[in-house]
Protein backbone atom coordinates (compact mmCIF):
# COMPACT_ATOMS: atom_id res chain seq x y z
CA UNK A 1 0.00 0.00 0.00
CA UNK A 2 1.39 3.39 -0.96
CA UNK A 3 2.35 6.11 1.51
CA UNK A 4 1.04 8.68 -0.99
CA UNK A 5 -1.63 11.04 0.25
CA UNK A 6 -3.92 13.51 -1.40
CA UNK A 7 -2.46 16.98 -1.95
CA UNK A 8 -2.56 19.60 0.81
CA UNK A 9 -5.17 22.40 0.71
CA UNK A 10 -2.86 24.76 -1.15
CA UNK A 11 -2.61 22.27 -4.03
CA UNK A 12 -6.22 21.17 -4.41
CA UNK A 13 -9.25 23.29 -5.19
CA UNK A 14 -11.87 20.72 -6.10
CA UNK A 15 -14.03 18.13 -4.41
CA UNK A 16 -12.34 15.05 -2.96
CA UNK A 17 -15.64 13.16 -3.13
CA UNK A 18 -19.13 14.25 -4.11
CA UNK A 19 -22.64 12.99 -3.31
CA UNK A 20 -26.17 14.02 -4.20
CA UNK A 21 -26.39 16.93 -1.75
CA UNK A 22 -22.91 17.40 -0.29
CA UNK A 23 -19.25 17.26 -1.23
CA UNK A 24 -16.03 16.81 0.69
CA UNK A 25 -13.16 19.24 0.10
CA UNK A 26 -10.07 20.64 1.76
CA UNK A 27 -10.40 23.84 3.81
CA UNK A 28 -9.12 27.13 2.36
CA UNK A 29 -8.11 30.47 3.82
CA UNK A 30 -11.28 31.96 2.35
CA UNK A 31 -13.37 29.69 4.63
CA UNK A 32 -12.23 31.49 7.78
CA UNK A 33 -15.21 33.78 8.42
CA UNK A 34 -17.88 31.23 7.48
CA UNK A 35 -16.24 28.42 9.44
CA UNK A 36 -15.68 30.48 12.61
CA UNK A 37 -19.29 31.70 12.49
CA UNK A 38 -20.60 28.14 12.03
CA UNK A 39 -18.60 26.98 15.06
CA UNK A 40 -19.89 29.94 17.09
CA UNK A 41 -23.58 29.32 16.31
CA UNK A 42 -23.09 25.60 16.99
CA UNK A 43 -21.46 25.93 20.42
CA UNK A 44 -24.51 24.79 22.40
CA UNK A 45 -24.97 21.74 20.18
CA UNK A 46 -21.32 20.72 20.67
CA UNK A 47 -20.77 21.88 24.25
CA UNK A 48 -21.04 18.41 25.86
CA UNK A 49 -18.50 16.86 23.47
CA UNK A 50 -15.99 19.50 22.37
CA UNK A 51 -12.93 20.77 24.24
CA UNK A 52 -13.63 24.34 25.40
CA UNK A 53 -11.46 27.43 25.68
CA UNK A 54 -11.37 29.25 29.04
CA UNK A 55 -14.08 31.71 27.98
CA UNK A 56 -16.41 28.81 27.24
CA UNK A 57 -16.24 28.90 23.45
CA UNK A 58 -15.36 25.81 21.39
CA UNK A 59 -11.69 25.54 20.51
CA UNK A 60 -12.04 26.68 16.87
CA UNK A 61 -14.30 29.72 17.39
CA UNK A 62 -11.70 32.38 16.61
CA UNK A 63 -9.68 33.57 13.63
CA UNK A 64 -6.45 32.61 15.41
CA UNK A 65 -7.50 29.02 16.08
CA UNK A 66 -8.89 28.70 12.55
CA UNK A 67 -5.52 29.75 11.10
CA UNK A 68 -3.65 27.32 13.35
CA UNK A 69 -6.09 24.59 12.32
CA UNK A 70 -5.68 25.44 8.62
CA UNK A 71 -1.88 25.57 8.81
CA UNK A 72 -1.88 22.16 10.51
CA UNK A 73 -3.65 20.70 7.48
CA UNK A 74 -0.28 20.27 5.76
CA UNK A 75 0.79 17.76 8.45
CA UNK A 76 1.01 14.30 6.82
CA UNK A 77 -0.50 12.79 9.99
CA UNK A 78 -3.85 14.51 9.40
CA UNK A 79 -6.50 15.00 6.74
CA UNK A 80 -8.74 17.97 7.50
CA UNK A 81 -11.78 18.19 5.27
CA UNK A 82 -14.93 20.24 5.13
CA UNK A 83 -18.36 18.95 4.22
CA UNK A 84 -20.18 21.47 2.04
CA UNK A 85 -23.52 21.68 0.27
CA UNK A 86 -23.21 21.02 -3.45
CA UNK A 87 -25.74 23.73 -4.16
CA UNK A 88 -24.34 27.04 -2.95
CA UNK A 89 -21.25 25.59 -1.24
CA UNK A 90 -22.21 26.38 2.38
CA UNK A 91 -20.02 24.65 4.97
CA UNK A 92 -22.11 21.97 6.70
CA UNK A 93 -19.50 20.42 9.01
CA UNK A 94 -16.17 18.68 8.98
CA UNK A 95 -14.51 15.28 8.90
CA UNK A 96 -10.94 14.80 10.13
CA UNK A 97 -8.57 11.86 9.94
CA UNK A 98 -6.17 12.34 12.84
CA UNK A 99 -2.93 10.64 13.85
CA UNK A 100 -2.50 8.83 10.55
CA UNK A 101 -0.02 6.00 11.05
CA UNK A 102 1.58 4.31 8.05
CA UNK A 103 3.92 1.33 8.00
CA UNK A 104 2.13 -1.86 9.07
CA UNK A 105 -0.91 0.08 10.36
CA UNK A 106 -2.30 2.44 7.69
CA UNK A 107 -4.81 3.63 10.27
CA UNK A 108 -6.28 6.86 11.63
CA UNK A 109 -8.80 8.26 14.08
CA UNK A 110 -11.84 9.94 12.57
CA UNK A 111 -13.54 12.91 14.16
CA UNK A 112 -16.52 14.81 12.81
CA UNK A 113 -19.19 17.36 13.63
CA UNK A 114 -22.10 19.10 11.97
CA UNK A 115 -23.03 22.77 12.20
CA UNK A 116 -26.22 23.37 14.19
CA UNK A 117 -28.19 24.84 11.23
CA UNK A 118 -27.65 21.57 9.31
CA UNK A 119 -28.20 19.01 12.08
CA UNK A 120 -30.88 16.35 11.61
CA UNK A 121 -31.10 16.68 7.82
CA UNK A 122 -29.18 13.54 6.83
CA UNK A 123 -26.29 15.52 5.37
CA UNK A 124 -23.74 13.96 7.72
CA UNK A 125 -24.91 10.48 6.76
CA UNK A 126 -24.11 11.28 3.14
CA UNK A 127 -20.91 13.03 4.24
CA UNK A 128 -19.77 9.99 6.22
CA UNK A 129 -19.96 7.90 3.05
CA UNK A 130 -17.78 10.47 1.26
CA UNK A 131 -15.33 10.66 4.17
CA UNK A 132 -14.93 6.88 4.22
CA UNK A 133 -14.47 6.79 0.45
CA UNK A 134 -11.75 9.42 0.79
CA UNK A 135 -10.09 7.59 3.71
CA UNK A 136 -9.95 4.22 2.02
CA UNK A 137 -9.53 5.18 -1.66
CA UNK A 138 -7.58 8.44 -1.66
CA UNK A 139 -5.64 8.32 1.60
CA UNK A 140 -5.09 4.56 1.34
CA UNK A 141 -6.00 3.63 4.91
CA UNK A 142 -6.73 0.11 6.08
CA UNK A 143 -8.51 1.03 9.34
CA UNK A 144 -10.48 4.02 10.63
CA UNK A 145 -11.43 4.35 14.30
CA UNK A 146 -13.95 6.73 15.89
CA UNK A 147 -13.91 7.25 19.65
CA UNK A 148 -17.27 8.57 20.86
CA UNK A 149 -18.63 9.48 24.28
CA UNK A 150 -21.41 7.05 25.28
CA UNK A 151 -23.85 9.94 25.76
CA UNK A 152 -23.32 11.22 22.21
CA UNK A 153 -26.20 9.28 20.64
CA UNK A 154 -26.20 11.14 17.28
CA UNK A 155 -22.49 10.41 16.68
CA UNK A 156 -22.90 6.78 17.68
CA UNK A 157 -25.89 6.43 15.35
CA UNK A 158 -23.89 7.96 12.50
CA UNK A 159 -20.95 5.60 13.00
CA UNK A 160 -23.17 2.55 13.48
CA UNK A 161 -25.30 3.42 10.45
CA UNK A 162 -22.16 3.73 8.31
CA UNK A 163 -21.05 0.22 9.27
CA UNK A 164 -18.58 0.88 12.08
CA UNK A 165 -18.52 -1.87 14.69
CA UNK A 166 -18.23 -1.39 18.44
CA UNK A 167 -14.86 -2.76 19.56
CA UNK A 168 -14.62 -1.68 23.16
CA UNK A 169 -14.81 0.90 25.90
CA UNK A 170 -11.97 3.22 26.91
CA UNK A 171 -12.20 4.71 30.40
CA UNK A 172 -10.95 8.28 30.88
CA UNK A 173 -9.89 8.31 27.23
CA UNK A 174 -9.96 12.01 26.31
CA UNK A 175 -9.97 15.29 28.21
CA UNK A 176 -13.12 17.26 27.39
CA UNK A 177 -13.77 20.59 29.12
CA UNK A 178 -11.33 19.77 31.91
CA UNK A 179 -12.60 16.23 32.62
CA UNK A 180 -11.25 12.88 31.46
CA UNK A 181 -14.20 11.26 29.71
CA UNK A 182 -14.97 7.66 28.81
CA UNK A 183 -15.41 6.77 25.13
CA UNK A 184 -16.73 3.89 23.08
CA UNK A 185 -14.33 2.64 20.43
CA UNK A 186 -15.90 2.13 16.98
CA UNK A 187 -13.90 0.95 13.97
CA UNK A 188 -14.06 -0.03 10.33
CA UNK A 189 -11.49 -1.65 8.03
CA UNK A 190 -11.25 -1.31 4.28
CA UNK A 191 -12.52 -4.90 4.02
CA UNK A 192 -15.61 -3.95 6.04
CA UNK A 193 -16.13 -0.91 3.80
CA UNK A 194 -15.81 -2.91 0.57
CA UNK A 195 -18.19 -5.60 1.85
CA UNK A 196 -21.07 -3.19 2.58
Amino acid sequence: MSDERTPPPSQSGGALASGDRVLLRYPRFEDQQEYVELVRVSRELHRPWEPLRPEGAPAAASSETFMAWLMGADDPRTERTLLCQRSGGAIVGRFHLNEIVRGAFHSAYMSYWVGAPFAGRGLMREGMELALEHAFKNVGLHRVEANIQPTNAPSIALAKGAGFRLEGYSERYLEIAGEWTDHERWAMTVEDWRAR
